[in-house]
């Protein structure tokens, strides 16, 4: 049992929890004061109520989804959904960015203190004077700054949810791969990721973003995981859409991690397999192109840690599937996953999960991403050393490297997926479809 690890996690959602309860009571506390001056008290008190009523609402719509059998606590539960994930996020956003003013204006106040030498003498009882302000127009100036700070959060969900969410994008990128024979140079893969058909995600949208990719005519097609979102959701329904992707090489696919969740990995793979497609559950496909072949490798969603904490192998037992005489491409829902897929020698590594950090701010040209808090690898071509180890024959012994092994490096494309989880917002971070070209490295 790794206890330094759980504790941390603990910690990790302790603090989160202790975030959204403060962000709610923050936006609570506010409408109680815009609400006391009101005159009539039934309307006062009736607004405050329906806050708290809506309050609970939410609970009990996260509530479900985080139920693991088919059991729900709302029965139609996907506009709740969808509010309580913008409402959460906004109101998240919206406190951190007000008390974000706050603290400045405390700063301020301590830098720019003004000094006195007079002596500051006692109000006069019942004077009639009028208070005096230092500086009314630093007063001015933070309190327009925190009526910003509080409003512009909601208004950039919203344009999230109602616009860039839907905006899909279709990327080409050219990808050197090592150890490329020349009849493959030029191959063409369409990559899509993270559907997460859902009450975010329809089957039409779903519909959409494969005739997009079919419009871009890639010899190969591939599906990196994730499906759905949740044990309510239809993987039958997601599966009946995929199923309409073309492409002359065939469809392939692997589990992410809410098939898992969903305990949907056997029957995602049962329904590819109806449909005309491959689920590839650790097992690999030689796909023959121009005279030439690559190794086309499936994992199922690869676990860095086991529930005690304790860190597990990557890839396991995935070696024996790794082809020398032909270049390898891994599809591998984790990211994660590429450092080990390097040491193994493949050449290039397909993944998802991230969703770019669906919430992607840059600021003075550094990117600030919540996927940072699970990968170094968020959206894009990544590229390393690409090494094959000689495994230790007796226990302490050191790795080596191959001394023969291949030269060059090993890539990874991260897709930034199609749907969305938690809060049904993209900014900065558009949905995406890949279109991969390969190039001789």
């Amino acid at each position: 049992m790794n206890w330094s690890y759980l504790l941390e996690r603990g910690g990790l959602a302790l603090f989160a929890f202790a975030l959204l309860f403060f962000s709610q009571r923050f936006w609570y506390l506010a409408l109680w004061r815009v609400t006391s001056n009101w005159g009539r008290v039934w309307l006062r008190m009736g607004i405050r109520m329906l806050y708290l009523v809506g309050l609970l609402l939410i609970v009990a719509s996260m509530t479900d989804g985080w139920m693991k059998d088919h059991r729900r606590v709302l029965p139609g539960h996907s506009a709740f959904m969808s509010f309580a994930g913008l409402w959460i996020l906004a109101a998240l956003g919206g406190y951190l960015c007000v008390k974000s003013v706050h603290a400045i204006e405390w700063i301020w106040r301590r830098v720019h203190k003004p000094v006195t030498h007079e002596p500051v003498k006692p109000p006069v009882p019942n004077s009639t004077a009028l208070d005096f302000v230092p500086d009314p127009s630093r007063r001015t100036f933070f309190r327009t700054a925190s009526v910003v700070a509080g409003a512009a959060p909601f208004l950039g969900v919203m344009y999230g949810y109602a616009g860039e969410r839907l905006r899909y994008q279709v990327n080409r990128v050219e990808i050197p791969v090592a150890n490329l024979p020349s009849p493959l140079d030029g191959m063409e893969i369409v990559q899509i990721s993270d559907i997460h058909l859902s009450s975010y995600m329809t089957r039409e949208s779903v519909r959409r973003v494969v005739d997009m990719a079919n419009q871009v005519g890639a010899d190969l097609a591939v599906v990196t995981g994730d499906l759905i979102t949740g044990v309510h959701d239809s993987v039958h329904d997601c599966v009946e859409e995929v199923r309409n992707l073309c492409a002359p090489l065939g469809v392939y696919g692997c589990n992410g991690n809410h098939e898992i969740y969903a305990r949907a990995e056997d029957l995602a793979e049962r329904l590819f397999q109806q449909a005309g497609m491959k689920m590839l559950r650790r097992e690999n496909a030689v796909i023959p192109f121009r005279g030439a072949q690559l190794n086309l490798i499936g994992v199922d969603y690869q676990r860095e840690r086991l529930p005690n904490g304790r860190k597990t192998q990557m890839l396991a037992n995935v070696e024996p599937l790794v082809r020398r005489d032909m270049p390898n491409i891994l599809l591998s829902h984790n990211p994660n996953s590429f450092n080990r897929a390097a040491e193994l020698g493949i050449e290039l590594s397909l993944a998802g999960h991230t969703h770019g950090g669906q919430v992607q701010v840059e600021i003075l040209d550094v990117s600030i991403s919540p996927a940072r808090f699970i990968t170094n690898y968020v959206a894009g071509l990544y590229q390393r050393p690409l090494s094959v180890v000689v495994p230790p024959r007796r226990i302490g012994e050191t790795i080596q490297l191959m001394p023969n092994g291949r030269k060059g490096l090993s890539a990874l494309y991260v897709n930034r997926g199609i749907g969305t989880v938690g809060a049904p917002v993209r900014l900065g971070a558009p949905p995406e479809i890949t279109h991969i070209v390969l190039r001789r490295a």
